[in-house]
């Protein structure tokens, strides 16, 4: 082949025809593999996946949480809820309350890890797999909250094997 073909619009201009490289032109998402252009030209559907992902999928729950024609802040409450929560726990840290301010930071993150697992549309609260995000949020949630609680001194929370698990701990 001299370089040209007719299907060179989908596979690429200066490509023969049936390469199987993607298009470098940023073309449609639909011409990127061989013969695709030949099928969706006769109306038959492939079943092929393209070679080159142009887009992401939303993830499971990704959806507004509120209705379209709300304003941005109400179809996003649930991760506003969770960010103004880390923002006063901040803000509490900040004022020398170390112990207080933590535990809000981790139960804000609880909190998010909650509205995950029981609404089905949570915004731009939902960053992956609905499992990835309640692991993440409730995990770093509870690992914020037993060491605001474990913070020395006057420890809030004693837990009785700590010290002969960690034999450095200064006593």
């Amino acid at each position: 082949m001299n370089g040209s073909s007719v299907n060179g619009s989908a596979n690429g201009a200066g490509r023969p025809a049936g390469s199987g490289r993607p298009s470098g032109s940023g073309g449609s998402a639909k011409a990127a593999g061989p013969g695709k252009a030949s099928d969706e030209a006769a109306g038959r559907a492939t079943r092929r996946p393209p070679q080159v992902t142009r887009d992401t999928a939303r993830p499971e729950g990704g959806g507004r949480a509120a209705p379209g024609r709300a304003p941005a802040p109400a179809r996003q409450w649930p991760l506003l809820a969770v960010l103004g929560a880390t923002g006063l726990g901040l803000l509490i840290v900040a004022l020398d309350a170390f112990r207080v301010g933590a535990l809000i930071i981790g139960l804000a993150l609880i909190g998010g890890a909650v509205l995950r697992w029981t609404l089905p549309s949570v915004g731009m609260l939902a960053v992956r797999s609905r499992f990835t995000d309640l692991f993440l949020y409730g995990g770093l949630g509870l690992a914020i909250v037993l060491l605001a609680l474990m913070a020395q001194p006057h420890a809030w929370l004693k837990i009785p094997f700590l010290e002969d698990v960690l034999h450095f701990t200064v006593q």
